[in-house]
């Protein structure tokens, strides 16, 4: 099953790009008593060179925003606005059905506008909030499709649209959009997530619990947590236990080395790295937040070792769900910014 299924249509073969630049042991520049800086900026070469759908766009931003990257921010989100839809749908170079996606870039727009006073980036940041809530295909309920040709729920919808909406004005809706995808995705037995909800057929299009998918709603909600009002303490204490119980859903899964297979519960897929970087991310925010304690914090130590292991001599975080089917370990640009998101997190 094909996470992006839209893919297939164009692409017969690749199932992994990059996947023949296989990680060599004893090359990876992430290993003990390398220097992490260097590291990271021999990841954020190899990301800024990937060629980037809307949500690739928008994860890239965001690690460039919570490392600080001001100026590169500003030139990720002028290239999003450059390729918005006149719908409002930010950062779109094919018509990839993305719904939720767009929005990805929203918080880097966001920031942008606010840094630069330019008044087209607001316009821009308006319009993508405009589409989420007046345009965008929902369920009956109003939780958004992931997609508009179909009315499906995706599980990484949960990281794409509601941190926006948090901080663009609308924490209402931010929460209400994750209990939504909560309600049709979340299974309470598995503490996990499963991947993808048909609405028109009632029933699951991918019932598997993929461990990226998972990883995607962790770091979704916690973004959301950090950026609800005071105000809203009852819906961060909420949210600070939905983000508990899927960190101990998927930890239940972890492997020895402290990585996870690709489909958490089943052993037959493949070994994957960015899941890994997802928590490891989510907790560090989560412990210095205060939404976790520190007994999460030494797990996390073991995820962003395993990963930091993983990244080779040129920077590619390897091993990661990779695109462009993302059916295989490879590259993505997802896993070189999460890698990247995880070491700001641990050094906040």
């Amino acid at each position: 099953m094909n996470r992006r299924q839209f893919f297939k249509r164009g692409l017969a073969a690749g199932s992994a790009a990059g996947a023949t630049l296989a990680f060599r042991p004893g090359t990876g520049i992430g290993a003990p008593g390398s220097d992490i800086e260097a590291t990271c900026a021999k990841v954020k070469t190899v990301m800024l060179s990937m060629q980037r759908h809307a949500w690739e766009q928008g994860v890239a931003a965001q690690a460039l925003l919570e490392r600080g990257e001001t100026d590169l921010v500003i030139l990720m989100a002028r290239e999003a606005v450059l390729r918005q839809w006149d719908d409002g749908r930010l950062g779109q170079i094919c018509d990839n059905h993305g719904v939720t996606d767009p929005a990805a870039n929203g918080e880097a727009v966001l920031f942008a506008a606010k840094v630069t006073g330019d008044p087209k980036l607001k316009a821009a940041a308006e319009k993508m909030l405009d589409y989420l809530l007046h345009k965008s295909p929902k369920t009956k309920d109003g939780t958004l499709h992931h997609i508009d040709d179909k009315p499906q729920v995706w599980i990484d919808s949960v990281y794409m649209a509601p941190p926006f909406l948090a901080v663009a004005g609308r924490p209402d809706e931010a929460v209400k959009q994750i209990e939504g995808f909560r309600r049709l995705l979340w299974n309470p037995a598995a503490k996990l997530f499963s991947h993808i909800w048909d609405d028109g057929r009632g029933e699951f299009e991918r019932k598997a619990f993929w461990g990226v998918g998972n990883g995607w709603a962790a770091a979704g909600m916690t973004r959301v947590a950090s950026a609800l009002p005071s105000s809203m303490a009852e819906d961060k204490r909420r949210l600070a236990g939905y983000i508990k119980e899927v960190i101990d859903g998927c930890l239940a899964h972890q492997r020895e080395d402290a990585l996870f297979h690709d489909v958490l519960d089943d052993p037959r897929s493949f070994v994957e790295t960015n899941l890994a970087q997802m928590l490891a991310y989510t907790i560090y925010r989560g412990v210095k937040s205060g939404r976790l304690d520190g007994s999460y914090r030494p797990r996390a130590e073991r995820m962003r070792a395993a990963a930091e292991a993983k990244v080779d001599d040129r920077g590619y975080v390897r091993d990661v769900c990779g695109s462009p089917t993302f059916e295989a370990p490879g590259v993505a640009t997802e896993g070189q910014a999460f890698f990247l998101l995880m070491e700001a997190a641990a050094r906040a």
